[in-house]
């Protein structure tokens, strides 16, 4: 079993495995990755080194951070488990992975990416609400990447699937600049705000 971080203060960070993607994309999730390791947060992600998920890693590690891979064993091929890792740990399973990835985590940061990204972070969103995670979301909203999922997020209060409460659950940002300040300004949330706002739904 490799070792693993005890540190309580690691951000985890969804991202794409694709290799079709804009360049900007990568070059957007190697600039995150060097602000979060300049930053000094240890980082955790889905340990790939293809896609946004490589860059992201490639970017915090030649900052000088500390970079840790959660990833299936069936994924290991697939999405190339990155060899340069602070510690690679393969799993059993998706679900373990996502457990794994918030273990010890103050807060989930998202780049733009496709369903198992939507996956990741709306389990964050729902453990949230329900009070079982309390750090900050942040959506890296590149070129607006997000703009449509943002506004459904709004139209779901609209018609009150959720309150106006939730809309706290989640923030986002357009540059990857913008994450480490984003991450010193928001409060975690507490356990009775969280409860307030699943009673207001």
């Amino acid at each position: 079993m490799p070792e693993q971080s005890t540190s309580p203060e690691r951000v985890t960070v969804y991202a794409a495995s694709s290799q079709a993607l804009d360049p900007a994309y990568y070059d957007v999730a190697t600039r995150l990755g060097a602000c979060l390791a300049s930053a000094g947060f240890p980082i955790v992600f889905g340990g790939g080194g293809n896609g946004s998920m490589g860059a992201m890693a490639d970017g915090a590690l030649s900052a000088g951070g500390e970079v840790h891979g959660v990833i299936p064993d069936f994924l290991m091929n697939l999405e190339k488990g990155h060899q340069g890792l602070t510690s690679l740990e393969v799993v059993d399973s998706m679900r373990i992975r996502k457990e794994r990835m918030l273990d010890n985590s103050c807060a989930v940061v998202t780049l733009p990416g496709g369903c198992g990204t939507f996956e990741e972070v709306f389990e964050a969103m729902t453990l949230k609400r329900l009070g079982q995670y309390f750090g900050p979301i942040i959506l890296v909203n590149t070129d607006g990447y997000y703009d449509l999922l943002l506004e459904f997020l709004q139209h779901s209060v609209k018609r009150r699937f959720m309150s106006n409460a939730h809309l706290d659950l989640w923030h986002s940002v357009d540059e990857p600049e913008q994450v480490v300040p984003a991450l010193q300004s928001i409060a975690p949330s507490t356990a009775d705000a969280l409860k307030s706002a699943s009673l207001d739904a």
